[in-house]
């Protein structure tokens, strides 16, 4: 009486290479034609009629070549470049031992004078310079240079890389994360401590001295998790003594230039309200012809990858 002719159409498509998606969305459409013969004539009519509702849509997701949706050179847990060496421990030991010294001179100091307040006045002086001294210098080394300038060329490109996998961080060992630091603190705070013997001085030089050391400690647990940082560490960080999570994590997302301070965080506000890292870049472009990173697109390479930060943190 009737016969069912089914079409089956698979239509052509030109994709370009995607690196960003890691699936091609095609579709392949099914048309049912119902075919009458009508006998009442002597002639053989055909009656073709179309069912909108036998119009079948089938998704189909093919996955990419494993090679296109692979971040090249993306750093895993056990990569050794986030593992303490002997070295880098022994630059941290000396660099808590000179601070050790500052402020055992600062004490013994404050001791033998009878003089606690000025001392004091200074530590906090100290702390609160070296939240801004933190936001200056991450703002730099975010906005200008490369891996080839001299002597912070590594740790330009060491920063371009934490935007790009910010996670890393909270897997870096201890000394691995502070050695940088700690080598620079022990050349500069060294020579003060064969110096000069003030209380004041002392004291200044090694609360601020220490918080640039351990400010990358402090950035660390700015990316950690509430529930696996020490509970001393979160109340730290909710009283405002040490950068929040909520704060730094304002500054991984876009346009990725405010909250550069990375100690207390106190200066973040007053220096994003008055766009003081803003006027700075304007002085350097007109004076020397330099354009900041952050007047330009972020780079693909520079953003965060989220897939695999994700997957790091359920790890």
């Amino acid at each position: 009486m009737s016969s069912l002719t089914q079409l089956k159409y698979l239509p052509s498509f030109h994709h370009q290479a995607c690196t960003k998606n890691a699936f091609v969305h095609r579709i392949r459409v099914y048309c049912s034609t119902n075919t009458t013969t009508d006998t009442t004539t002597n002639t053989a009519t055909l009656k073709s009629k179309l069912n909108a509702n036998q119009l079948i849509v089938e998704p189909r997701f093919e996955p990419l070549p494993i090679k296109a949706v692979t971040v090249a050179n993306h750093p895993t847990e056990s990569d050794t470049s986030l593992q303490s060496t002997w070295s880098h421990r022994a630059w941290v030991a000396v660099g808590c031992t000179t601070l050790l010294i500052s402020l055992g001179e600062s004490i013994k100091g404050s001791m033998a004078m009878n003089m606690w307040v000025e001392p004091i006045l200074a530590g906090w002086i100290g702390y609160i310079l070296a939240d801004l001294g933190s936001g200056v210098y991450h703002w730099a080394i975010d906005n200008y240079g490369d891996g080839s300038t001299l002597f912070v060329g590594a740790q330009i490109e060491a920063f371009q890389g934490h935007h790009k996998w910010p996670w890393t961080i909270t897997k870096r060992q201890f000394a691995n994360n502070l050695h940088a630091l700690a080598r620079v603190v022990t050349f500069v705070v060294l020579p003060i401590d064969l110096v000069f013997h003030n209380p004041i001085v002392q004291s200044f030089v090694a609360v601020c001295a220490g918080c640039i050391m351990f400010s990358q400690q402090f950035h660390a647990w700015a990316h950690g998790t509430k529930s696996r940082l020490p509970p001393l560490v979160v109340a730290l960080q909710e009283s405002g003594v040490l950068v929040s999570r909520s704060q730094h994590g304002a500054h991984h997302r876009p346009p990725y230039n405010n909250n550069y301070c990375i100690v207390s965080g106190v200066w973040n506000e007053f220096l994003d309200e008055t766009k003081a890292f803003e006027a700075m870049e304007m002085i350097l472009y007109f004076k020397l012809g330099v354009r900041p990173r952050s007047w330009s697109e972020p780079a693909s390479e520079w953003m965060e990858d989220i897939e695999i930060a994700s997957q790091s943190q359920a790890q």
